[in-house]
């Protein structure tokens, strides 16, 4: 069975072994004919995505105790992949969203990392740089880079692990295996929406 994760700029698709990301139209071109179970947060393709016969939208499915009415789909169905832990998707946004047996008990959104730099440059060319991939949060920075890059990936990663406690904390999105590498409990896995999304799949038959 396909499963689609259909964002606002890409297509995520993924088989049962792999991910793979397109652009809409690479997606619709490449997979237009074969079975797929989708949920979608780009409206804008409602009319297109409706007239392809073998592809569902199992939006609806996607239903997390607690959810808040307008809570992002991808967001729901990341907090779906486990009972209990704490969510974040890096994207174009950061969410993190917290979930106990089940139960959605908030969460926040920040801005990604290249929305981060963006942001500094906006204010000043002399902020105007690159995010140091390098950078080490355990000596204070002495250059411009350095000190953006520090400020950035410190006060993420604080935030998160005020709100982690003692719950494992799984990461995903497309840089989420960068920001990862900043936590010593953090798993790393680009299929937790499918995973969630199969859950309520699950569910839904289960409940038939």
């Amino acid at each position: 069975m396909l499963l689609a994760d259909i964002g606002n700029s890409r297509v995520h698709i993924y088989n049962g072994d792999e991910v793979v990301h397109l652009s809409h139209k690479e997606a619709i071109e490449k997979y237009g004919n074969q079975e797929i179970k989708y949920i979608t947060v780009k409206h804008q393709l409602k009319e297109q995505l409706e007239s392809l016969e073998k592809w569902e939208n199992i939006s609806e499915l996607i239903q997390l105790d607690g959810q808040y009415s307008t809570m992002g789909i991808d967001r729901k169905a990341l907090c779906l992949s486990h009972k209990t832990g704490i969510f974040v998707s890096a994207g174009s946004a950061i969410t993190v969203d917290v979930v106990e047996e089940g139960i959605y008990l908030g969460g926040f959104l920040l801005l990604g990392l290249k929305a981060y730099i963006e942001a500094y440059a906006s204010i000043s060319p002399a902020l105007k740089t690159e995010l140091n991939a390098q950078i080490s949060l355990e000596a204070l920075p002495k250059t411009t880079q350095d000190a953006i890059s520090f400020g950035i990936i410190a006060s993420i990663k604080i935030l998160i692990e005020k709100y982690q406690v003692d719950k494992q904390l799984y990461i995903s999105g497309g840089d989420g295996k960068f920001l990862s590498q900043f936590f010593t409990n953090a798993i790393f896995d680009e299929t937790l929406i499918f995973q969630g999304i199969k859950n309520a799949i699950k569910k839904d038959i289960t409940n038939v």
